[in-house]
């Protein structure tokens, strides 16, 4: 069921038991525009369902956040000019060269291109997979790009990001919202959930240029300004303590600094840290 932000902005919320992340939708006079597509047909269709219930101007735009799968698999069912940075672009292409039938799934699976979870979405909310050809955005933007949807103005930037190389925050000036798709986490690598540390203080920096009160993220749905403050508090402390691959120097370290022991939070942040020293590393 979608939910209303504001007289003009809506959105639905994630659903971690189906890896289905946040979407966005902000209505001008004109034109309506959407943030991210979905992980699958399904939940596109389920989308627009849901949009097909208000009574708001025709859908002109879809923006893609960034280049991971459940954010733009479904972006085959909007009749609308898809929206992406030059970098999601080219990671785009190549879901573009896939096959999408059972065999190759489970061989992009075996050969870490795909992961179990995505194999398994496909197969439950893509109908018609054999003859399934993933569809090209319309327009690629490098920086920055203003979209006016009639009195409302969302204005698209790319920002650095502990997440992706390629994500897009999508800002709407007059109401001083901000949809952050999943820029603001940290990623897996060689099974290594981390932060990026080098680009943490570069991303907060990026997003708190804009005056926002309200943030959407990819899988939380919605933060006011105090709840991402603390977030970005929690996170910075624990990146400030981390100076090597050891979790018993960072820990020992925030004791000494903070007085104090780290919470639940801060001690993910801390492990996430020290795991990027190893990624780093290798």
């Amino acid at each position: 069921m979608l939910k209303k932000l504001s007289d003009t902005i809506y959105y639905l919320s994630n659903q971690d038991d189906k890896e289905r992340p946040t979407l966005g939708l902000v209505c001008g006079d004109r034109y309506s525009l959407i943030i991210d597509s979905g992980n699958s047909p399904q939940h596109a269709q389920d989308f627009l369902l849901e949009i097909k219930n208000l009574n708001v101007p025709p859908v002109k735009y879809v923006v893609i956040t960034h280049a991971h799968w459940d954010h733009f698999l479904g972006m085959n069912e909007f009749d609308a000019i898809v929206i992406v940075n030059s970098q999601t672009n080219e990671t785009i292409k190549e879901w573009q060269g896939l096959s999408y039938d059972d065999c190759s799934l489970q061989k992009y699976v075996t050969t870490n291109q795909m992961s179990a979870m995505c194999m398994k979405i496909i197969q439950t909310d893509m109908p018609n997979r054999d003859s399934f050809k993933l569809r090209s955005p319309d327009i690629t933007f490098e920086n920055t790009l203003t979209i006016d949807l009639g009195n409302k103005v969302c204005i698209l930037e790319r920002v650095k990001s502990t997440h992706t190389d390629d994500s897009t925050i999508i800002y709407i000036p007059d109401e001083k919202v901000i949809f952050l798709g999943d820029c603001a986490y940290g990623t897996t690598t060689d099974s290594l959930f981390h932060y990026k540390q080098s680009l943490l203080l570069p991303m907060i920096k990026d997003i708190q240029q804009y005056d926002a009160e309200m943030f959407l993220l990819g899988h939380e749905s919605i933060c006011d300004s105090y709840e991402m403050n603390i977030y970005w508090k929690e996170l910075t402390t624990a990146s400030q303590v981390v100076k090597s691959s050891s979790l018993e120097n960072a820990i020992e370290s925030f004791k000494a600094e903070n007085k104090r022991g780290p919470n639940d939070n801060e001690l993910f942040f801390i492990r996430a840290f020290v795991n990027d020293h190893i990624v780093q590393s290798q």
